[in-house]
């Protein structure tokens, strides 16, 4: 009686089934969707602990295109290094005038600055560069240090920026509403300003109180229900109770923060050609300085001019429209005491962008509820206003 035998099949030696628990499922996904993703991450440390997961992805992080930098704090750096040219410093006056902290986690940080640190020399007198020699060094101190322009450097293809401090610049009282929002080119095109002595959100028991109330605060006393009939004008009291003067202050604080953010983002508008749109924000939405593709492309060939007392854009003359109210009530039931929205424009401003008699370039400046502020204030009477160049 014969035997059967059965003999194995060969090929399954020679072409072995790949084990799926060991195939890296990344490897899989084009470069296409693996950039969509990073771009929606945007966040700069993010991108950094991404680009040390593989070779492929450091290879593709410098493609990103939206990158969001979040600035922990902001601290003075008065040591300024003695190897650094005139050139450099003028280059890059993040590094003279400040250093921002990315604190929080260090291995990551660290990781980032690898591939964004710029490569160093023994020569070198960077006190800015982390990793490759300073791993030690960072490990000691625990926190490392790098500016906006540094962290973005090796990102060749950013499209919209957006850098995010702390927090706003201007120190203003508990209750205070105060905010802002610029854009400029070479100089300032256009600011708004959006402020309140005080604001009073929706309660239960606020509607029926209010009728009652008088707004006080550095702009007189005025029953509200008289000020519910009044004509758009200013009441005298605005004028004595330093009413006037407290806005005053608000619009130079304001310009002075929008033209010393202005002025520290030259280095990164320089090295990186193909920005659409650059925002430079805060945490507490104070203010927002914004510039586009024509913005950014006329400073790039038409150079800023500093004011000589300060590091910061020279502010031109001005024009102001100023409207005032004593009380607003918005739609959604937060009442705003003396309300104030300023309009600001260079005086002498060759092809204006917009007509000056058009102001949806005021109405918009700001996300809702005080954008529907904002298109309330400008519908009473306007005050016009002149300031010099500081």
């Amino acid at each position: 009686m014969s035997s059967l035998r059965v003999y194995p099949d060969l090929t399954s030696r020679v072409y072995p089934e790949p084990d799926h628990r060991l195939m890296d499922h990344f490897d899989r996904l084009p470069d296409s969707l693996l950039l969509l993703v990073f771009n929606k991450i945007g966040d700069v440390k993010a991108l950094g602990r991404c680009c040390v997961v593989s070779r492929r992805f450091h290879a593709l992080v410098p493609q990103v295109e939206n990158v969001v930098v979040r600035v922990d704090c902001v601290i003075s750096d008065d040591d300024s290094s003695p190897a650094a040219s005139a050139s450099d410093k003028s280059r890059a006056p993040f590094s003279s005038l400040f250093r921002f902290v990315f604190g929080g986690i260090v291995k990551p940080l660290q990781a980032l600055g690898q591939f964004l640190g710029p490569r160093r020399s023994s020569s070198s007198g960077s006190t800015l560069a982390v990793g490759n020699d300073d791993d030690c060094e960072l490990e000691q101190a625990g926190v490392t240090h790098h500016s906006p322009t540094q962290v973005l450097k090796n990102f060749n293809e950013i499209r919209f920026l957006r850098i995010e401090l702390p927090s706003g610049e201007l120190g203003i009282d508990d209750g205070v509403l105060l905010k802002w929002r610029a854009d400029f080119g070479s100089t300032l095109d256009n600011c708004v300003i959006l402020g309140a002595s005080s604001v009073i959100q929706p309660g239960p028991n606020k509607p029926c109180s209010l009728a009652n109330d008088a707004v006080v605060a550095g702009d007189g006393v005025c029953p509200i229900n008289a000020v519910t009939d009044d004509n758009g004008s200013i009441p005298d009291s605005f004028y004595t109770n330093g009413g006037l003067k407290l806005r005053v202050v608000w619009t130079i604080s304001s310009l002075i923060a929008a033209s010393a953010r202005h002025y520290l983002l030259q280095p990164i508008i320089s090295e990186h050609k193909t920005l659409d749109s650059l925002v430079l924000t805060d945490a507490d939405g104070q203010g927002v300085l914004y510039m586009n593709r024509e913005q950014l492309e006329e400073l790039r060939v038409k150079p800023l001019s500093a004011s000589s007392a300060s590091k910061r854009t020279l502010v031109p003359a001005l024009n102001m429209r100023l409207w005032y109210a004593p009380q607003l009530e918005l739609p959604n039931g937060v009442v705003l005491k003396g309300a104030t929205l300023v309009a600001i424009r260079p005086s002498e401003q060759s092809n204006p962008k917009k007509d000056v008699s058009d102001l949806s370039w005021v109405s918009t400046a700001f996300e809702e509820p005080y954008g529907t502020a904002a298109k309330m204030l400008v519908k009473r009477r306007t005050y016009c206003l002149e300031m010099n160049s500081f």
